[in-house]
């Protein structure tokens, strides 16, 4: 007999350098008040439909935990087993971590922070390795692999360390009919859609997912998409988009 898979994706709420249009990647900031208040509505959202989930997954970045943190209360399930993995982390943005967006773009041209963006195979500068944002020199990263850890990646580096983790340790607990909550981020939870979706590599620079909103998937035994759903508001979400693709873009007054 036939089973239903449920998959739960969910970007974090808007983070302190969400709002301010920086590129964060590996950089451990916060929610911003509005990103909290995403966070609970998506989770009130999920109670209102019903949602239950046997086992969650987040990244090591405290603003995709405590997205994560703010769904499970307004859920009630705060008991649930949680598992942190850097594998799901952000794209590493390397020597532009910290960078404001529209400054980037008036400096090097819209196109060229696109491609830094969005693009497939395109690494953005690269950090030192002296540099103290170098992961190798972070307390969270000191159990892994020193030659796993990145001065910086492109979408496709992202991609191959996001869903050979999922295939290995996400995809069995799905076979075994768990519930899945995954609290992630824009660029590793691209990295899962364009698989489960089959995306191209020429059209997934094109996919922005919204903060803070639940993208379900229900899935079948052969991992086939039976259904697939944003939750929420749809004028909002839309909105939502529209901001993110913005993001890259030069500001007119500037």
């Amino acid at each position: 007999m036939m089973s239903t898979k449920t998959l739960v994706l969910i970007r974090h709420g808007e983070s302190i350098w969400n709002k301010e249009n920086l590129f964060t990647g590996w950089t451990d900031v916060d929610l911003s008040a509005n990103g909290v208040n995403e966070a609970r509505e998506a989770g009130m959202q999920l109670k209102k439909l019903h949602y239950e989930f046997d086992i969650c997954y987040t990244s090591y970045l405290k603003r995709a935990i405590h997205t994560l943190n703010n769904v499970l209360e307004q859920l009630d399930m705060e008991w649930l087993p949680v598992i942190k993995v850097w594998e799901l982390n952000e794209r590493h943005y390397g020597a532009l971590q910290g960078l404001n967006k529209a400054d980037t773009a008036a400096k090097y041209g819209e196109q060229q922070v696109k491609i830094w963006r969005r693009s497939f195979d395109v690494k953005p500068p690269l950090l030192d390795k002296d540099d103290e944002r170098n992961p190798v020199w972070q307390k969270a990263y000191k159990n892994v692999d020193k030659n796993k850890l990145p001065l910086a990646e492109s979408l496709k580096d992202t991609i191959a360390r996001v869903v050979p983790y999922f295939l290995e340790n996400i995809k069995p607990q799905l076979d075994n009919d768990k519930k899945v909550l995954i609290a992630a981020h824009g660029n590793s939870l691209r990295a899962l859609v364009m698989y489960l979706e089959n995306i191209s590599e020429k059209d997934i620079v094109n996919l922005n997912l919204p903060t803070g909103v639940p993208l379900v998937y229900h899935l079948d035994d052969d991992f086939k998409i039976l259904d697939k759903q944003f939750i929420g508001d749809a004028v909002v979400i839309a909105a939502k988009m529209q901001k993110v693709a913005n993001q890259g873009k030069k500001l007119n007054n500037r």
